[in-house]
């Protein structure tokens, strides 16, 4: 497609948010890093499966009809504890290498974000799950001091499903704190990060729970669990940072959904381009404008708490294989069931193939990085979802920085 000069991009200015008001630098950080916004990725795929991140897992169910294995709990039910153990663990001492958080600091990310599941911290016997991440994940964060890199550990997945969808470890209803037990589980398996965090400096937040849905658990569920989980990392690790979702709230109800009194705290909220049909039809101008609209959203919140962006990719279609769950089509190109293609003849062949990126694509790509990373550097920072893919280019931070896609060091300037 032809993409037109992108003036609308000129108003994303960078306003830089020190780490000394963001998030503490790892012992030893030089004054250099310490004056940085937070420039991150996720280490994605890891502890918490995702079968778009990683399709090589489930390859083998791919043509099998009405398959439960959609998920990490189900890929476990299905092999059985042994063979589940066998496989994830190969996985855990493979998906991330030294290579790969070397290769990061020498592209001048300075935080890690971490997700993790409920099971491998505070599991239920009951549950199919296996466990094994802790030294795993240990070698992770000695890593990240080494290289100088900040984490944050993430409770991706927490009992029940706060969601519902694959990322929680479990696709479909959504069940936390519907069960009596769900939340002290889920406060377990915070107080267990906090104990990591006292034994790692790498180690200056801990996010609650990734993505609760306000559509399955009220905001005010949401708010009470929020203080729980503040009072039990802070009596733990009273150093760290609590990191809380937005909830998929409008900002208009952010200032409710966080009290004021938790003082130490920073507000993530995810910004994608392709899960909604009327910006999945955006032209290459209205991206870079809605993401400078966003920029100055996190920036008006940030003078309240700390905001951070703490997902977003380059995708501007939905064409990564199984990203809306295994086995579903996509919206693009009108193969996601209920849904219609964004334009006669849409197609995903090579969307995701950064080889065969047209000049024109390239040159959309790198603008609409400067315009995301200059938004959300109004506020405290941004971390990019996710820091590789097996197949999934515009998602893979690696591959796009490593192809000039994004700048090295990652900051963002005019687009003019």
């Amino acid at each position: 497609m032809f993409i037109k000069p992108l003036t609308a991009a000129a108003v994303c200015l960078a306003a830089c948010i020190g780490i000394s008001d963001a998030l503490a630098a790892p012992a030893g950080a030089d004054i250099a890093q310490t004056a940085e916004p937070i420039r991150g990725v996720n280490l994605g795929g890891l502890f918490v499966l995702e079968p778009w991140i990683t399709p090589s897992l489930f390859e083998e169910w791919a043509h099998t009809a009405n398959t439960p294995v959609v998920d990490e709990w189900n890929y476990c039910a299905i092999l059985g504890k042994h063979e589940c153990q066998s496989r994830l663990t190969r996985h855990w001492g493979s998906w991330v290498q030294e290579q790969d958080i070397a290769t990061l600091s020498d592209l001048r990310i300075n935080t890690l974000r971490i997700p993790l599941g409920y099971w491998a911290l505070a599991p239920n016997g009951s549950d199919p799950y296996v466990q094994g991440q802790i030294p795993f994940l240990e070698q992770i964060l000695n890593w990240a001091s080494k290289y100088q890199m900040r984490v944050i550990l993430d409770l991706h997945g927490a009992p029940g499903s706060q969601n519902g969808f694959d990322n929680s470890g479990l696709r479909g209803d959504i069940r936390w704190t519907k069960h009596p037990s769900d939340v002290p589980r889920t406060l377990d398996a915070l107080a267990s990060l906090a104990r990591i965090a006292n034994q790692n400096p790498s180690v200056v937040a801990i996010q609650a729970v990734n993505e609760p849905a306000n559509w399955g658990v009220s905001k005010e569920t949401i708010t009470q669990f929020y203080i729980q989980a503040y009072n039990t990392i802070k009596s733990i690790a009273p150093q760290v940072t609590i990191v809380f979702h937005d909830a998929f709230l409008p900002a208009s109800e952010w200032e409710s959904l966080v009290p004021r009194n938790l003082t130490d705290s920073i507000l993530d909220t995810h910004i994608y381009h392709m899960f909604v049909d009327d910006v999945i039809r955006f032209n290459a101008d209205e991206h870079i404008r809605k993401a400078c609209t966003d920029g100055q959203t996190i920036r008006n919140f940030n003078q309240r708490t700390r905001t951070i962006c703490g997902e977003f990719s380059l995708a501007n279609t939905d064409c990564a294989r199984w990203l809306n769950g295994f086995q579903k089509g996509a919206r693009w190109d009108g193969t996601l069931p209920g849904s219609q293609p964004v334009a006669n003849g849409a197609s995903c062949h090579n969307q995701e193939n950064m080889d065969a990126w047209s000049d024109n694509k390239r040159a959309f790509m790198q603008r609409f990085a400067m315009a995301q990373i200059q938004a959300y550097e109004q506020g405290t920072g941004w971390i990019f979802w996710n820091f590789k893919t097996e197949s999934a280019d515009s998602w893979n931070y690696i591959k796009l920085a490593r192809n000039g896609i994004f700048p090295t060091p990652p900051i963002g300037r005019s687009l003019n």
